[in-house]
C-alpha cells in the first residue's frame, strides 16, 4: 500500500509540474505576443493566424492536462473503494469457485453443483503432495449441494489438519459425463494486497477477490443454498 501511495504521489508530482511548465510557457508567449503586436511594422502585420494556431495548441495541451489528473483521481478512488470493500470482508464467511478447502476440528466442507443427474459419481480428496487421501463413489442430483469429509481418510486413519482439494467426476444413467462444478468457503481472516488484485484469507487458503460467489454472515454450517444431498 505504501508503494501505491508513493507512485500515486509522484504522478501527481509530475502532473503538477507540467501544469506549471505549461502555464508559464503560455504566459511568456502571450508576453511576447504582446511585444510583436505593438511593434510590427504597420506595412509588414504579423501573421495572426500563426499565433491563433499556437493559441489553439497550447490550450489543447493544457486540457489534456487537466484530463490526466482527473483520471488519476479517478483511479485512485477506484483502487481506494476496492480496497475498502475486501477489508469489508474480513470476519464474514465467503463461498468462492475452487477445488481446496481446509480440514479443521475434524471437517472439511465443499459446495458443489451437478449440472444433471449423477448416477456414478466418484469424489477424491486428495493433500497438498497430491496424493489421493480418500474415495467415495455414490449418485448425486442435479443442482447445488455440499460434501463434507470428516477427515478420516480411505485407510481408517485420521488426517491433519490441512488444506486438501476435491475431485468430483460422474456420467448420468446413459453413461455420458456430467459436469460437477465445486467451491469452498470459510471465514475471511485477512486481506493480502501485495499482488495486483486482493486476496482473501481464508484459513490457509488465499482466495482471489474476483472468486467470491457468495458472501454472508459468519456461520458455523455451511450456506443454506448448498445445501443438498452428499453423495451416498
Amino acid at each position: 500500500m505504501a508503494v501505491d501511495g508513493v507512485a500515486s504521489s509522484s504522478s501527481n508530482g509530475a502532473v503538477s509540474s507540467a501544469r506549471s511548465t505549461i502555464a508559464g510557457n503560455f504566459d511568456t508567449f502571450l508576453s511576447i505576443l504582446t511585444t510583436q503586436l505593438k511593434n510590427q511594422n504597420p506595412l509588414d502585420p504579423l501573421d495572426t493566424n500563426q499565433f491563433t494556431a499556437q493559441l489553439v495548441q497550447f490550450s489543447g495541451v493544457e486540457q489534456q492536462l487537466k484530463t490526466n489528473e482527473f483520471l488519476e483521481a479517478l483511479l485512485l478512488n477506484t483502487q481506494t473503494s476496492y480496497r475498502a470493500d475486501a477489508v469489508s470482508y474480513i470476519g464474514k464467511q465467503v463461498s468462492a469457485s475452487g477445488e481446496t478447502a481446509e480440514l479443521v476440528d475434524g471437517g472439511a466442507y465443499w459446495a458443489y453443483n451437478a449440472d444433471a443427474n449423477v448416477a456414478n459419481a466418484t469424489v477424491n480428496i486428495k493433500d497438498a503432495a497430491g496424493n489421493v487421501v480418500y474415495t467415495e463413489t455414490g449418485s448425486l442430483n442435479a443442482g447445488p449441494g455440499t460434501f463434507l469429509w470428516d477427515g478420516v481418510g480411505s485407510d481408517g486413519n485420521n488426517r491433519p489438519d490441512g488444506v486438501y482439494t476435491i475431485e468430483i467426476k460422474g456420467t448420468n444413467l446413459a453413461g455420458n459425463a456430467v459436469k460437477v462444478s465445486t467451491s469452498s468457503f470459510g471465514i475471511v481472516t485477512g486481506v493480502d494486497f501485495s499482488g495486483a488484485e486482493p486476496m482473501l484469507t481464508v484459513g490457509k487458503n488465499k482466495v482471489a477477490l474476483s472468486d467470491v460467489t457468495d458472501i454472508r454472515l459468519a456461520s458455523a454450517t455451511p450456506p443454506k443454498d448448498g445445501e443438498g444431498d452428499d453423495a451416498t
